[in-house]
């Protein structure tokens, strides 16, 4: 018998005890095995994550902005993907909230892995027999994945995203994983980003967003392809409701703002992405491949003002036109729009050629420098008379755009009626080689045929030129003679220079006074810009350069292949676009500059007398004079009146050259009566030969022989 107090042997446990002990150590151990092991699995994963980006650094579309950062045109990735740089500060607050009430509450506060909901999507998916109810991804998560490309849908690829989601909270600020996110998020197709998806879907930026359309967004890019809009409208319109009806169950969203969000329609198709400044913003991208933003000094208002303007008036003249427009500030020089074709994609015009950089004929945009180097050299005024007959310079024989002279002008209505002949005269007084080097000056790169000198045909768009280069020097007329240098931000402008006048203040604004008196077209008023119209020969290029007190605006007409558009002109098609432009100015509109001192308003009586009339500095004449000649009928051609049908038609007898008054003969005897008109009717009495002279007041003659019909 043993004592109770007597000690006592240590008792074996029960069996079912040992057991459970020894099973309880088993599991601790295998426990311990996990972690270790576990630990050594996510030690390796986390040597193999790429290094954090940053929003900043990632490969994204380029972007073209306008002067004040509106977007002007994006760029696909190399990819061809738009991925649109974006920050949490140009997103609407409302989709912010709207996003991390639906995805991730707890952003704020976790470390990449919020476990909560990480274990009540494990037993929504247990319970539901394998189906996955909702998603325990926190953004962070979504993040690491979008950065992988990786699928998550086994437990090795959401490890991996669990260990690169910690890594990313331990690199990053919660800010910059979100820009992160709002820069990768997939939303259908090619669109990658909030930014990209809110213009492609909205046509605007998500700086302002409905309800509605911040909800869709939520939802895209949970399953993009599937709930895609411009694939399936009503898949897209059902989960957008349902991120509504979430946010309301949860007290993110009042109930009527839901209601009245779901009543709004959804986008059925995707929107093109803005291709404004086109032709400068591909220029801007190639000159400056490796930067994500790059700022023109294009206002991006005007120039989608400009850039419908020359699309409606090519329309309205023919399919294969095209426009071209390039306004810029005076003072600064800065390109304020540049619209380089009536349309990137017009295929029957040519749209993707740049015709603000085109080499063309300018017609007589040039007359005005003419004249003004005139002014500059003290041989003429602007009320200084000149001869408008026709005028021989060697082989070299210009003649009016209309055919017609009109005797004595003064200068100022001979460049107001853009008459060709004084134009040359004066041309002929002050060299063309000085016309070129002054159009130098003015930052312009003339183009001379090859291995030729200038030459009087210059005055008359006997060069070539671009539309960029003519509003240079227009905009130095306009800046009182100095010269302007354009800037359009893809290139640092030179730095500042003591660059030679391209005229001397009051020569320029003789020549700005009198631009301002040409008849503007049906569309415009008097007086308020100074402007120049010009045709090239053939009808290929209509040209209208003009100015106010603060703005220069060029216009370019005609086809990009350089074929002619029969009844094509300055005054008739381009002159009207012209004006149109500067109303689209706005509150940029100014005045034309007052008279600077020395200026002298005078008229031509009052003149010093050397001024009252133009002469020429070499032979103290008005212009080398030629012998008349008979310009119409051409000697020894066949003329069809139908005489010999018993018409009493007239022949019309027309001349060059020549000092009038002109006395006409046919076969000897005069006809008609002397007079100062370069033309007079004769009516033949028959068909047959006759011989047509003429006889100038100096004597000089000549005669054709011609066979009337």
């Amino acid at each position: 018998m043993i004592r109770p107090d007597a000690p006592q042997a240590d008792q074996a446990p029960h069996p079912w005890v040992r057991g459970l002990t020894l099973a309880g150590f088993g599991l601790f151990v295998l426990g311990c095995a996990g972690t270790i092991q576990l630990a050594s699995i996510t030690t390796k994963i986390a040597a193999t994550l790429p290094p954090a980006p940053h929003a900043e650094t990632l490969p994204v579309s380029a972007e073209v902005t306008d002067r004040d950062g509106n977007l002007l045109r994006p760029f696909a990735t190399a990819d061809g993907r738009w991925r649109l740089p974006v920050s949490r500060e140009a997103v609407d607050p409302r989709f912010i909230d709207m996003l991390l009430a639906y995805e991730d509450r707890s952003f704020a506060s976790h470390d990449g892995i919020a476990w909560t909901s990480m274990l009540r999507a494990a037993g929504q998916f247990i319970a539901a027999g394998g189906h996955v109810v909702s998603g325990g991804s926190t953004l962070t998560m979504q993040v690491a994945r979008l950065i992988e490309g990786e699928p998550t849908r086994n437990a090795w690829g959401k490890l991996r995203q669990m260990v690169h989601a910690k890594a990313l909270e331990q690199s990053l600020s919660k800010d910059e994983i979100l820009d992160l996110y709002l820069t990768l998020a997939p939303y259908g197709g090619n669109i990658e980003g909030i930014r990209a998806a809110s213009l492609a879907y909205f046509g605007k930026e998500p700086t302002r967003l409905t309800t509605a359309q911040a909800a869709l967004l939520v939802a895209l890019p949970q399953s993009p392809e599937a709930r895609r809009p411009d694939r399936d409208p009503v898949a897209a319109r059902a989960s957008r409701d349902k991120v509504l009806d979430r946010l309301v169950a949860l007290g993110a969203l009042p109930f009527e703002e839901a209601l009245a969000a779901k009543n709004e329609a959804v986008p059925t198709a995707r929107r093109d992405f803005p291709m404004l400044a086109a032709h400068m913003a591909e220029q801007a991208v190639k000159t400056r491949p490796d930067e994500r933003t790059i700022r023109l000094t294009i206002d991006r208002k005007l120039q989608d003002a400009l850039e419908r303007l020359a699309a409606a008036r090519a329309r309205l003249i023919d399919p294969k036109v095209s426009v071209a427009i390039v306004a810029a500030d005076i003072e600064s020089g800065e390109i304020l729009s540049s619209v380089g074709s009536a349309g990137l994609l017009a295929t029957q015009s040519d749209g993707f050629v740049d015709m603000t950089r085109a080499v063309r004929s300018p017609g007589s945009t040039l007359k005005p420098l003419i004249y003004g180097l005139a002014f500059e050299q003290g041989l003429a005024h602007p009320e200084s008379l000149i001869e408008d007959r026709p005028t021989a310079f060697g082989g070299y024989v210009p003649v009016n755009f209309d055919g017609f002279s009109r005797g004595t002008v003064t200068i100022h209505d001979a460049l107001t009626m853009s008459l060709n002949i004084p134009a040359v005269v004066v041309l002929d007084a002050v060299g063309p080689a000085r016309l070129v080097s002054r159009l130098k000056r003015a930052h312009a790169d003339p183009r001379l045929p090859v291995d030729t000198a200038p030459s009087l045909a210059v005055g008359l768009g006997g060069v070539g030129i671009s539309l960029r280069d003519l509003v240079s020097v227009y905009a130095a007329i306009a800046h009182g003679g100095e010269p302007v240098t354009l800037s359009d931000g893809i290139t640092p402008p030179p730095p500042p220079s003591l660059s030679a006048p391209v005229l001397d203040p009051v020569s320029a604004w003789y020549v700005a006074d009198i631009l301002a008196d040409v008849p503007p077209p049906l569309n415009g008023s008097p007086g308020r810009v100074a402007y120049k119209t010009g045709t090239s020969y053939g009808y290929r290029d209509a040209w209208a350069i003009g100015f106010d007190g603060k703005t220069v605006i060029g216009v370019w007409v005609g086809r990009p292949d350089g074929a002619p558009v029969p009844g094509l002109s300055g005054i008739l098609g381009a002159a009207p676009i012209l004006f149109e432009a500067f109303d689209r100015l706005g509150n940029r509109r100014a005045p034309l500059p007052r008279a600077p001192k020395g200026a002298l308003i005078a008229s031509n009586s009052e003149l010093p007398a050397p001024l009252r009339r133009f002469r020429h500095p070499d032979d103290d004449m008005v212009a080398r004079d030629a012998a008349p000649e008979i310009a119409f009928p051409g000697d020894g051609v066949a003329v069809e009146l139908g005489l010999d049908q018993g018409s009493a038609a007239q022949l019309m007898v027309k001349v060059r050259n020549g000092v009038p008054p002109f006395t006409y003969f046919a076969n000897g005897a005069p006809f008609g009566r002397p007079n100062f008109a370069r033309q007079e009717a004769w009516t033949p009495d028959g068909p047959g030969y006759v011989t047509l002279s003429v006889v100038d007041a100096e004597g000089r003659g000549d005669s054709v022989t011609v066979f009337l019909n």
